[in-house]
Order: C-alpha cells, then structure tokens, then sequence
C-alpha cells in the first residue's frame, strides 16, 4: 500500500470508530428555547407528577443527590425561593438513582415545602442529559425551557434574580 491509502484507511477507521462509538448515546441536551421533555414520576409522597399536566404554570426543575455537597448547598435557596414565589409557579426536585428513605430524611430535616420526586432509574435526568448536578431548568407556562443553570446557585440573591428575569 502506498502512503495516500494508508492515510485514507486509516481516516475512514477512525470515522467508522466515532459513528459507531456514539450508538446508543444519549440525544442531545434541551436548549433555551426548546419544548421541555416530558416525563411522569413519582414524589415522595407517593403521588406521580407529569410535566405535560402542569402546563399553563411556570416550572422549576431541580436535578440532584443529597451526596452532592453543592445541591446540598443549594437546597436553602431553593425552599426560600419556593416560599416566595410558590404561589406563581411549581418547584419539583428530582433526585436521582438514591434510596426513598435517605431522600425522605433529608427532606424532612431540611424541612422541604416543594414537590421531591424520585428518578430511581434516571430516566428523567437521562432525558435532560443531566452530567454535573445540581442542574436547574427553569420552564415557561407553555413548556419552553426559558434558562438552565448547570451548577449551584452561588447565593439566594442569585436564584432570586433570575426568577425575577423570567
């Protein structure tokens, strides 16, 4: 073989290598401006939620772990949040792939108001694309997803703003 088909062998191995490595990963993060992904999943308290049923409300979804130190850090923020402006739109944090009971523990000690539903198998997250947490996403009342914050929130003036901005 002379060096220009080594080359091009060589080019369309990797090529072929690439296309098949990405089989069976998972589709694309949602964007600002995109239909959020719908879902159904169950809360703590053994009620189920779906996102195409709470259209006409503007939502806000949490993805977290209570391992997560920076989700733990958060957590204040969002339960002030959420006395402020539960009113005008739904707060629903899903935590993903732990154990009901360890989630139900630091629900109550942490004295959550909100929804905490429960993405065992991580299907949810999956749909989102969901890597760092915590990973916040922030939905109008027609389902688009109007801003997504990937990590914490640094302070609850923070969060605030952004709520206000919406």
């Amino acid at each position: 073989m002379n060096r220009e088909k080594i080359k091009r062998w060589i080019v369309l191995s990797m090529l072929a290598i690439l296309a098949m490595s990405s089989w069976g990963c998972s589709t694309a993060a949602p964007e600002v401006g995109a239909q959020a992904p719908g879902f159904t999943i169950s809360t703590l308290d053994g009620e189920t939620v779906t996102l195409n049923e709470l259209r006409g409300q503007p939502v806000l979804l949490n993805f977290w772990t209570t391992r997560c130190p920076w989700c733990r850090y958060q957590m204040p923020f969002l339960q002030a949040a959420f006395e402020e402006k539960g009113q005008e739109m739904i707060f629903i944090a899903i935590n993903i792939g732990e154990d009901i009971d360890k989630v139900q523990q630091y629900a109550e000690a942490e004295g959550l108001g909100f929804t905490v539903a429960l993405d065992s198998e991580g299907a949810v997250a999956s749909a989102y694309n969901i890597r760092p947490i915590p990973a916040t996403f922030f939905i109008d009342e027609q389902g688009v997803i109007k801003y997504i914050q990937i990590g914490a929130f640094l302070s609850q003036d923070d969060l605030m703003a952004v709520l206000e901005d919406l």
